[in-house]
């Protein structure tokens, strides 16, 4: 790789791109493409294939190859699961893997092209939206076109418990177009922490908690407290790599790690205050969401890792493990017989847990290893942030296999890149700068004749 001087800003095309890869994953619109093989998020799909030929001169053979090798690992643990009557689910499942893996790529690729102002816009637009979307479907006629728009995109998994929430919250949460409301809340909480990360306005912190404080009223749910947890790896990750080291105060690192500790109390205060009525479902085991996306998959994981520690279930495994979900819901305190579902894939949601279950222990640690690889040869400034980003959106997401899992990942590794790179250079492919710089030669040749006799 050659640093060349260039300026960097999204053209109309790549910009309007990316806003409708964003848009497929705040919806999460799928499209059956055969039986049983859906095409997930749909919009961001089409969107990346179309960013990922825009982007093919940037495309590094180094990252395709490391690339291939994460899937190659994935191949084998699915190769190393018990029971290959199953195979065929888990290769299913491999294939929207890659899928997911190689359109985030295309947006990671697409990120590195825009500038900090761009990015922050966009992420900023996002939030205003969302927000004034909320608003408008809870006060105006919005909330009749949002719900057919919904009956339509949507064929399983609307979201019809409004008694609960007025129960729960004191109103009707918004769902803003998508199939319920903790869809609303993740992409509100993502975007608002992609453009914490990424904005370079002195007054971050202060428009975040605006930010916050009107997405709580707008669209109550816990899921919108996780962006104060994205602050503490921030701040100690990223922050020490662009701010001067003579602007830090002694022992940065140590104080971030303390306020991180304040902030954890606080995200708890905060939950059991303005959720009470939630929070005391949860502790008499009478909440199955939170069951089904905390508490439920750690139990599962843990039971996974016990009787198949080696290759765990396999990729996209839930049928495989079936009574073994079942027999470990029933033994739990916190789950009750009364609640009724259909597919175990709908009742373990939280992709950090879904990791190890998939996977099992050794070919789970085998392929974070991998991961990790690949984040290096991406040139991601922290691999340790990207991970931690990832795994605290995990508690509020599961569809391993999903484009939203790995766009987590992608996401804050291109943000990261941008928010602490030097303002000029862009990183382009050998060849591409070397051709550069033989056509930069022959002009000051041509301008300058003396200069011929120079190498």
């Amino acid at each position: 790789m050659i640093a060349a001087t260039a300026e960097r800003r999204l053209g109309g095309v790549d910009l309007a791109l990316l806003i409708i890869f964003f848009i497929g994953i705040y919806l999460g619109v799928s499209i059956p493409v055969a039986q049983g093989v859906p095409f997930p998020s749909a919009p961001s799909g089409l969107a990346g294939i179309v960013l990922l030929w825009r982007r093919r001169d940037r495309i590094v053979p180094l990252h395709l190859s490391v690339l291939l090798m994460v899937i190659v690992i994935y191949i084998a643990a699915i190769l190393s699961a018990t029971d290959y009557g199953f195979l065929g689910k888990r290769f299913t499942g491999l294939i929207q893997l890659v899928y997911s893996l190689v359109i985030g790529y295309a947006m990671f690729l697409t990120i590195l092209e825009a500038s900090r102002k761009q990015l922050a816009g966009l992420f900023f637009w996002f939030l205003v939206f969302i927000v004034v979307g909320c608003f408008l479907e809870q006060y105006t006629p919005l909330k009749a076109v949002s719900d057919a728009v919904r009956v339509t995109i949507y064929d399983h998994g609307v979201y019809e418990s409004d008694l609960r929430d007025q129960m729960l919250y004191g109103k009707v949460r918004p769902k803003l177009f998508t199939s319920e409301p903790s869809a609303v809340t993740f992409g509100y909480t993502l975007f608002l922490s992609a453009w914490f990360i990424i904005t370079a306005t002195r007054w971050r912190l202060l428009i975040f908690a605006a930010f916050l404080g009107i997405g709580l009223v707008a669209m109550p749910g816990p899921t919108l407290l996780l962006a104060l947890l994205v602050l503490p790896p921030y701040y100690f990750f990223i922050t020490p790599l662009v701010t001067p080291r003579h602007r830090l105060i002694p022992g940065y690192r140590t104080a971030i790690l303390i306020v991180g500790a304040i902030l954890l109390i606080v995200f708890v205060l905060l939950g059991t205050t303005l959720f009470a009525e939630r929070f005391n479902q949860i502790a008499s085991g009478e909440d199955p969401s939170f069951f089904y996306r905390v508490i439920g998959p750690v139990l599962v994981a843990m039971e996974v890792l016990r009787v198949y520690p080696w290759a765990g279930a396999g990729l996209t495994g839930e049928p495989f493990i079936n009574e073994l979900v079942i027999n470990t819901f029933v033994k739990s305190a916190h789950y009750s017989a009364a609640w009724k579902f259909s597919k175990v894939s709908e009742v373990i949601t939280n992709y950090f847990w879904l990791h190890w279950i998939y996977l099992g222990l050794v070919w789970g640690i085998v392929v974070l290893a991998a991961h990790t690889a690949w984040l290096r040869v991406l040139s991601v400034p922290s691999v340790l942030f990207c991970w931690a980003f990832w795994v605290i959106f995990g508690q509020a997401s599961g569809a391993y296999v999903g484009p939203k899992t790995w766009v987590v990942l992608l996401l804050a590794a291109g943000l990261s890149i941008v928010c602490t790179r030097v303002s000029g250079p862009t990183v382009v492919p050998v060849p591409q700068a070397r051709h550069q710089i033989r056509q930069l030669r022959v002009g000051n040749r041509l301008r300058n004749p003396g200069l011929a006799h120079h190498p």
